[in-house]
C-alpha cells in the first residue's frame, strides 16, 4: 500500500466530518461522503458543517461528494459513519466500487433491528472476504474537533488493518490502540448508548453521586454479561470501548443518548426527546432490540428491562427504581466466582 493512497469516509455526521477531518488536517486525500448536496458545497466551499459541527473551521484539503464512486476510487481505506438504519443500504450500494484488499472500518455503534447483526457482520455479510475492522471508544465529536486529548480502539483479526489505522489516524491528540476482539469491542460501544439514556434520566431527576456511581458499575456489569453470553471476551469491557465509552457518555451532556435521557427525565415524551435531539440516538433502537434478545437468551438484565418500560411504556420512573431495588442481590464483580455460586 502507497501511502499517498486516498481515504474515503462515508457518513458526513458529526463523528465521519471529525475522522475525515483529522486525517485531512495531515495532509492525507481524504474524500468525505455525504447524502446532501447542500451540506457537501459547504464542506467544499466554504470548509464548514454547520449542521453537525457548527464553529469548526474543516481543512481546505478536505472533499467532499455525493458521488459513492467518486469517493470510493482507488482509496486504500474506507470509514463508514452511516446510522445503524442506512448502513446496510449504503455498503449495499458501495459494494460494485469495491476491491478486496480496501480496509473497511465500520465506526457506528449500534444493532441492526431485524437480523441483530453488528456493523461488522452487515460488512461481512454484504461483502464477503472483506478486510473488517471496527473502531470505536470514548470519542465525543465535538472534543475532537477542538483537539482535546482523546483515545480510541481500533479492533481487527487482521494485524495488518490494525497498524495501518493507527497510522492513518495517530496525531498528538488523537491516539489509536489495538484490539483483536472485534466482537467485544462493537458491543461495548453498541451496549453503552442504552444506559447513557438511564444516565441523562437520572440526572435530570436530581440523583446524588452515590446513584451515579451504582448506576455506571452496574451497567458495566450487565454490558459484559450480555456481551460474553455472546462470545465476547470480558477484559475488553476494562478498556477503552468498555468501562472508557460508558464513563464519557454516561456524564457528558454532550452525549445524544443521554439528552435524550435527560429529555425524558424532565417530562417530555420520547418522541419529543428524539424530535428536540434533531440527531439519531442510536440508544433507543438499541434498548428495545437488546431486550427482545435478552429475553430470548435468557440473560439477567434488570436495568435493561427497567428502563424499557420508561422509554416505551411511560412507567414512573421511581416506581421502576424502587422495584429494582428490591430485586434479589447478585455478586458484585462477575465472572470471579463460578456461575452457579452466583445469587
Amino acid at each position: 500500500m502507497q501511502n499517498q493512497s486516498p481515504v474515503a469516509v462515508l457518513g458526513g455526521g458529526s463523528f465521519g466530518t471529525v475522522l475525515a477531518n483529522l486525517m485531512a488536517e495531515k495532509g492525507l486525500d481524504v474524500r468525505l461522503w455525504m447524502r446532501n448536496e447542500q451540506a457537501v458545497d459547504e464542506v467544499n466551499a466554504q470548509h464548514r458543517n454547520s449542521r453537525y459541527l457548527p464553529g469548526v473551521d474543516l481543512a481546505p484539503g478536505l472533499s467532499a461528494t455525493t458521488d459513492l464512486q467518486q469517493a470510493l476510487s482507488g482509496t486504500e481505506a474506507i470509514f463508514i459513519a452511516i446510522p445503524s438504519s442506512a448502513f446496510r443500504t449504503v455498503v449495499r450500494q458501495a459494494v460494485p466500487f469495491l476491491r478486496p484488499e480496501q480496509l473497511l472500518v465500520s465506526t457506528t455503534k449500534g444493532i441492526e433491528s431485524v437480523t441483530f447483526c453488528l456493523m461488522s457482520q452487515i460488512i461481512e455479510q454484504e461483502f464477503p472476504g472483506a478486510r473488517v475492522g471496527v473502531l470505536s471508544g470514548p470519542n465525543l465529536a465535538k472534543e475532537i474537533a477542538r483537539k482535546q486529548l482523546t483515545a480510541t480502539v481500533i479492533a481487527s483479526t487482521d494485524a495488518a488493518l490494525r497498524e495501518r489505522v493507527q497510522a492513518l489516524l495517530h496525531t498528538s491528540f488523537f491516539r489509536v490502540y489495538a484490539s483483536t476482539d472485534t466482537y467485544g469491542v462493537e458491543l461495548g460501544g453498541t451496549l453503552k448508548n442504552i444506559y447513557a439514556i438511564a444516565a441523562g434520566l437520572s440526572a435530570a431527576l436530581g440523583m446524588g453521586e452515590n446513584t451515579k456511581s451504582m448506576l455506571m458499575t452496574r451497567s458495566l456489569a450487565e454490558m459484559s454479561r450480555f456481551a460474553v453470553s455472546l462470545g465476547a471476551n470480558p477484559f475488553t469491557f476494562l478498556g477503552l470501548a468498555g468501562v472508557g465509552d460508558l464513563i464519557v457518555t454516561c456524564m457528558s451532556p454532550l452525549s445524544r443518548n443521554y439528552r435524550v435521557g435527560y429529555a425524558l427525565g424532565e417530562g417530555k415524551s420520547l418522541e419529543q426527546a428524539v424530535q428536540s435531539l434533531g440527531e439519531v440516538a442510536e440508544g433507543v433502537n438499541t434498548l428495545r432490540i437488546v431486550k427482545e434478545k435478552a429475553e430470548e437468551m435468557e440473560i439477567y438484565m434488570p436495568l435493561v428491562s427497567g428502563l424499557y418500560e420508561v422509554v416505551f411504556n411511560a412507567a414512573p420512573v421511581k416506581e421502576v427504581a424502587r422495584g429494582m431495588m428490591l430485586n434479589v442481590q447478585s455478586t458484585d464483580v462477575e465472572f470471579v466466582l463460578p456461575r452457579q455460586e452466583q445469587a
